[in-house]
């Protein structure tokens, strides 16, 4: 963030542009009392927390913090920019570099990131979109 700018206000987007731009861009995320939303599964409360503290880093990064509900399985990410009392770019964006570290699978491009062994339960981090 820059010293000494000053900030324009940001646009919301109406429900209907949100839903549209969901579709197109974020198609595990929805649109619901105000937040857009996505639900992570887990295979247990080990990677509920890896997934959280993952969120959470990148939520700090970017300083757009979203709410976050957890059980032992699961996780749910809730973004809307309490600034602009709704669903900014800012959401769009972070939603989108969740997605993009989150579902990122090691193993699938061939490199030697080889990526955990999910069959085994003890080491499994995230139940992937198919």
């Amino acid at each position: 963030m820059s010293e000494g700018k000053e900030r324009k206000p940001e646009r919301v987007y109406s429900e209907d542009e949100i839903v549209s731009k969901l579709k197109a861009e974020l198609p595990h995320w929805r649109y619901e009392n105000g937040w857009i939303r996505r639900k992570y599964k887990t295979p247990g409360w080990k990677s509920t927390l890896m997934l959280i503290n993952t969120v959470g880093h990148l939520a700090e990064a970017a300083w757009h913090h979203p709410d976050l509900k957890a059980s032992y399985a699961w996780v749910e990410v809730l973004l809307m920019n309490h600034a602009a009392k709704g669903v900014t770019d800012k959401d769009f964006e972070l939603a989108r570099k969740i997605e993009e570290v989150v579902q990122w699978q090691p193993g699938t491009d061939g490199g030697a990131l080889e990526g955990t062994p999910n069959a085994d339960p003890r080491f499994a981090y995230l139940k992937y979109d198919d």
